[in-house]
């Protein structure tokens, strides 16, 4: 149901980057669930248990597989939201599945076929990211993955371009082209905004294009927008440059629907 509802309708991925602790999750969820209430629209709760590709050995990962599943299943309970999670190896697939609604690909390993294969076969949905590296047409083989493990719920997620230099490029003509495949496309616009290791040992960018980012898309044809939020990104413990300040979501959103 929740799939056929993203067909029908603008959806919208949201929730802080990683996982910091229980009671950041029910601030950013409390305001989700008022954003899905306001518009009307089908919203999926977002957060990381884990941040497996940070780019210093030394920065904040997350809980870990066991302790993030249940801050996910609290907020899940409380809240009455679906919830998305990422997975980084296919063993983590069957368990994660048993409490979130949509698993997510990263990017950097959306080529992986044991991945894609182990999510696909949890019978949940599977956000498969764009892989900085491949263009929208590349990604007719990773959704083909999923659907011939037997799943054909699968949402394409564009997320830029890297060549290098510390910065990313959107071509929206992604959009179109994975949508040709029959597939929702969501644009991410929070790490599309993102300069991969480019502040000294982390990940900088600018969250004052995500806005600009998800107006862009919808242009192009986009189905749903993927934004991190938090209520102080400046001090978060993950991707605070390109989160969104959680008082500006609902004026993000507003456009958009």
């Amino acid at each position: 149901m929740l799939f056929e509802q993203m067909r029908q309708k603008p959806f919208f991925i949201l929730g802080p980057c990683v996982m910091e602790n229980q009671e950041l999750l029910y601030t950013v969820a409390e305001k989700v669930a008022e954003v899905r209430q306001k518009f009307n629209v089908p919203v999926v709760f977002k957060s990381s248990f884990d941040k497996a590709n940070r780019t210093s050995i030394h920065s904040y990962r997350g809980p870990g597989l066991e302790k993030g599943l249940e801050m996910l299943n609290n907020v899940k309970e409380r809240f009455g939201l679906p919830i998305l999670t990422d997975i980084h190896e296919s063993y983590q697939a069957s368990v994660v599945g048993e409490v979130v609604d949509v698993l997510q690909i990263p990017a950097f390993l959306c080529r992986q076929t044991d991945l894609l294969v182990a999510a696909a076969q949890t019978g949940k949905i599977v956000n498969v990211k764009k892989a900085q590296f491949l263009s929208g047409a590349d990604m007719f083989y990773p959704a083909q993955k999923v659907i011939e493990a037997g799943n054909n719920q699968v949402i394409l997620t564009e997320r830029g371009n890297m060549y290098g230099y510390n910065n990313l490029a959107v071509d929206f003509r992604n959009i179109h082209d994975m949508k040709t495949f029959g597939h929702p496309v969501c644009m991410d616009c929070t790490h599309s905004v993102q300069r991969p290791g480019g502040a000294g040992g982390k990940t900088g960018g600018d969250r004052t294009f995500v806005p600009m980012m998800a107006l862009a898309a919808k242009a192009f044809g986009a189905d749903g927008y993927f934004m991190e939020v938090h209520p102080d990104p400046d001090n978060a413990l993950s991707d605070g440059p390109n989160m969104l300040k959680l008082q500006d979501l609902e004026n993000a959103i507003a456009p958009l629907v």
